[in-house]
């Protein structure tokens, strides 16, 4: 494998029920790139985060991490490994406050035990690095606030800084602008760019906004496949995405994808 790949995906497939959710999927994801995958609804996004994060196994193919072979590796040692994964519905515990919501985060990748939180909260190996998240989000005011009560979008930004705190080399980040409106999708999309350059972000993405002002490099899926991968500008002009999007010829876009 390329030095430079940090992810590769070999022939990945993962069926439900009879329909293929990943068919055949390749594709490598290069050291420190935003790398976006982005495709019609049903295209098989949200199962291939789910594979590569294990909380879903394949059926058959690949996926390898740093070199090592993790296709089958349970989903609770990968964090151990340097990966973390954002949800489309935010996954805090609403009646902590912030900090606690990002120490617990912090806790789980340390393999430390969830002791009485009076002991855990005042725990410096715990809270520098959950404060240094929450800064890096822009919630460091909000520390002590109950997070139940925070916005949409301050929601967002805490589950961001839940998995920078565990201080991650590849990060997967799944629909991190849904559901918010356009002051905080901005929002969002000006920290994940402060964030371009320090780590290797996987991002699923409906908003194309979003995409294109942040990824290097753009996976199109369609029915489980990628049908093309490219730069931004390259992806524009693809005619296989255009006719995928456009739903002019969908079979024809997936034929040509499977003889390339």
């Amino acid at each position: 494998m390329d030095e430079s790949v940090i992810l590769g995906i070999k022939d990945l497939y993962k069926s439900f029920g009879g329909v293929a959710a990943t068919n055949g999927l390749t594709l490598d994801v290069l050291e420190r790139e935003v790398h976006a995958v982005i495709g019609p609804n049903g295209a098989g996004k949200t199962t291939l985060v789910s594979q590569l994060t294990g909380v879903v196994l394949p059926d058959a193919g690949q996926v390898v991490f740093r070199g090592r072979d993790i296709t089958r590796m349970p989903a609770y040692r990968r964090p151990h490994l340097g990966m973390a994964r954002s949800f489309q519905i935010t996954s805090i515990i609403h009646d902590m406050t912030v900090l606690e919501n990002v120490v617990l985060a912090v806790q789980a990748k340390a393999g430390h035990s969830y002791r009485f939180w009076e002991s855990a909260i005042i725990d410096d190996q715990l809270t520098e690095p959950a404060m240094r998240a929450l800064t890096q989000v822009g919630l460091e005011t909000e520390a002590m606030q109950v997070a139940g009560p925070l916005s949409h979008g301050e929601h967002r930004q805490l589950e961001l800084a839940m998995v920078l705190a565990t201080d991650p080399e590849l990060v997967l980040l799944d629909e991190p602008t849904a559901g918010m409106g356009r002051e905080d999708s901005t929002r969002m999309v000006s920290m994940l760019e402060s964030l371009k350059g320090s780590r290797t972000i996987i991002l699923v993405e409906h908003d194309m906004d979003a995409v294109f002002a942040l990824a290097d490099r753009i996976t199109v899926m369609v029915e489980g496949r990628a049908i093309a991968t490219g730069t931004p500008d390259v992806i524009r002009a693809d005619r296989l995405v255009r006719e995928a999007y456009l739903g002019e010829d969908i079979n024809t876009a997936i034929k040509s994808a499977r003889e390339t």
